[in-house]
Formats: structure tokens, sequence, C-alpha cells
């Protein structure tokens, strides 16, 4: 951001200074704690040895959570559950933090036992207006990253006080930072619906397509506004959420497989359609999946006028969803749509963890099964090239050459 505003650009997004305060975990935890935000019990200074962390984790008390202090996305965090663990789990966190962030410092915090994963969009302008377009729920995880997310949550649609706290709370967060732009303010919530701040993406998520379905605004087009100097183009009493969305995050990884990435060519490609469906992609069939970026194919997404219809809705486009050559999480996200205690929206950061052994379970096919579908494959193909073979027809013989001869014949 920085840079872009030296070369005498508009960078479209929050100041750099604000940048680098939210970017530093800890510099932004001693912000929130001025501003009055509530934060996950912790401590405010970073550890370096094996004694400073068995010091202040006893302190804190166990578990604790072992945080990156420049980082997120899952980087450099561990559950410490005892004493013992300390050593190995600092040192990876460490290494960990230095590898993805080139800063190994690393804090302590207090670990929440199965919480709810919970953030919220805010938009500033330059002229000091600031709101929240309502939450998102993100509770569905896998190494401490998102796969699934909707708005509104199931624990706050039916608690509108519950809304209005940590929406005054986003916006008390965002105004400590002096933010403006798009920024996205999350929370942890514990089983008493307490919430935690716990940091802020100074950018628009991979999941606001959630956002823009619910309150039928277009988040990027009101970026490029605030950056253009212009107020907000709605107020706070003017943002309403209509119906549900949700938005399966489609990877090319194998879930039976702790979600190692499928690297490879796609071979086909089809995106499902219909009313309520939204797909936000960037591959095509020919597209390769390389091991040096994230293997995000695309974003399913779905509206409905309630959580239920939102679902149905998913689970025909996960079944319309057609891609082969590598391996992707559609069948995973299929079972989730099923799954008791996400149709219930009774469900943690544990989700996932907790409930692997039946969302990863693969329908058995027998041995005559199997045969059957090599003998259609091998037809298949056969038709295929079939066609595809060029096929020269013999010139027909013309009737005035076949006289000709004859007549030739007889002299």
């Amino acid at each position: 951001a920085a840079e872009v505003k030296r070369n005498g650009l508009v960078f479209i997004g929050p100041e750099p200074e604000t940048i680098r305060l939210l970017g530093d975990k800890m510099s932004a935890r001693e912000t929130m704690i001025k501003a009055g935000v509530p934060i996950v019990p912790g401590l405010e200074q970073a550890v370096s040895t094996i004694s400073e962390v068995r010091e202040q984790a006893t302190q804190v008390g166990f578990p604790v959570l072992l945080k990156a202090a420049a980082g997120g996305g899952g980087k450099g965090m561990r559950v410490v559950n005892s004493e013992e663990e300390i050593e190995p789990l600092f040192k990876m966190a460490r290494s960990e933090a230095k590898s993805a962030f080139g800063d190994d410092r690393i804090y302590i915090e207090k670990y929440i036992k199965n919480p709810r994963h919970i953030e919220f969009q805010v938009f500033a302008d330059q002229h000091g207006n600031i709101v929240h377009l309502g939450e998102r729920e993100c509770s569905i995880q896998r190494r401490h990253q998102k796969v699934i997310e909707e708005s509104p949550s199931p624990i706050i649609d039916s608690d509108p006080e519950m809304r209005e706290r940590m929406g005054k709370a986003a916006i008390k967060a965002a105004n400590a930072a002096d933010y403006i732009n798009a920024g996205t303010v999350e929370f942890l919530v514990d089983k008493d619906k307490n919430f935690y701040f716990l940091e802020v993406n100074t950018r628009l998520q991979v999941e606001h397509p959630v956002t823009e379905l619910v309150t039928g605004l277009d988040l990027a087009k009101e970026q490029i506004r605030i950056a253009n100097g212009e107020k907000l183009s709605f107020k706070q009493d003017e943002i309403k959420m209509r119906g549900s969305s949700i938005e399966c995050r489609i990877y090319a990884e194998d879930p039976e497989n702790n979600f190692l990435p499928s690297i490879g060519l796609i071979q086909s490609y089809r995106e499902p359609n219909g009313p309520g469906v939204r797909v936000d992609s960037g591959f095509s069939k020919g597209d390769t999946i390389s091991i040096y970026y994230d293997p995000l194919i695309s974003k399913l997404v779905t509206w409905g006028k309630d959580r239920s219809e939102a679902i149905q809705r998913m689970k025909r486009a996960l079944a319309e969803y057609q891609i082969s050559g590598v391996q992707t999480v559609i069948p995973f996200h299929k079972k989730v749509m099923d799954q008791p205690n996400f149709l219930s929206g009774d469900f943690s950061t544990h989700f996932i963890q907790d409930k692997m052994d039946q969302l990863a379970q693969t329908n058995s096919i027998s041995e005559e099964d199997k045969k059957a579908l090599a003998i259609i494959s091998c037809l298949f193909d056969f038709q295929s090239k079939k066609k595809n073979r060029r096929i020269i027809k013999k010139d027909r013989l013309s009737c005035w050459k076949y006289e000709n001869r004859k007549m030739r014949l007889s002299l």
C-alpha cells in the first residue's frame, strides 16, 4: 500500500499505517484493549524461550494457544494442552511463523474450547462514516482455515441483540485503528455467547459473496467509490439482511488424506447454474493445479429465502458441479450439507475434526460394480474413438466411365 502511494497511485484499501498496526497481532491486541473491545485472555509480550512460554502458560492456564505475532491463516499456531507439550510445539510454531512471515515472534492466548468463528464486515469512508454489514459464520474450518461460510450465523439470526452488540464492537475496533475502506473484524464466540476480538483482516474476504447476496450490495464497487473519496452510499439503518446465503470453497484437495492438495491437469470442468446459484472461479478445462499456489478452484455460493432453501440449492449445485483430473472437496461438501449438526446449526470450529470419520466415508463399490464400470468406460472410449476416426469413402464409379470400358472391351 505504501509503495502504491509513493508512486502516485490510489490504493483501494486502508492506509499503510493501519495495515501495519493491525497486521501485527500484538499491537492489534493492545489497540483493542485501549478501545474497550473484548479480547481473548492472554499476555501482551512475545515469548522467545521455553522458560518464558512455561511461565506465561502457567499464568494464563492450560490449554493455551501459541500464535504468530505477524501472521494469520492458521500459520504458526499450536494448541498446548500440558507442560510436556510446550517445547516441541513452541519450536514448531516458531519455525512455521519464520517460514511463513519472516518473523518468529510468538505470543500466548488462552485457548477457548469449541468456539465459533464469526466475523463482521465493516466499511468506512474518508468522511467519518462507518457501518457494519452483518455477520458471517466461518466455523467450518480445517487447519484453522475456512471451508464453508454463511450469512447470517445460525446462532445470531435468532438473537438480534447479540448482532447489535457484536456490530458495535466491530465498529469500535475499526474506529480504534482509524480504518478506511472495507475490512473484516473477526471474533471467537464461546458456548455462553461471550465474544472476543480475534483480528482484523484489512481487505475483503474470500467469503464476501455471502454478504453481497443477503444485503444486495456490491462490495467491490463500494471499495472503489470510497477510494475515490466518495461517501458511503448507504447508512446503517438502510442495511437489511434478506434470506440466507452459503459458500462452499471448492478446493483441489483430498479430504480423506488430511485435505492434501491434489495437483494436476483439469481434464473436464462444468459449473452449475440456476436460481440462487453463483460461482466465482478462475479455472477452466485444460488449466493446471500447481504446487506453487493455493488449490482453491472456485467459490460456490447459493442464496435462499431461508437457510433451508440455501442448503437445498447448495446440494443441487454440488450435484451438478463436474470436475475431473484432480480430486476435489465436492463429495465432502455434499456430506456436510446432510450432516445433522450442520443442519441444526449446532457446530464449532472443531466440526470437521470431530465429524471427520463420517464426513470422509466413501461409498463402497463391489467388485462386480467395478468390473461393470470398467466395461462401460471401455465401451465409451471405443465409441468416442469411433466417432472421431476419419472415414474415407470410396469414390463412386462414374457410369459413363463404366460404359466406355465396356465399349473398349467389345472392340
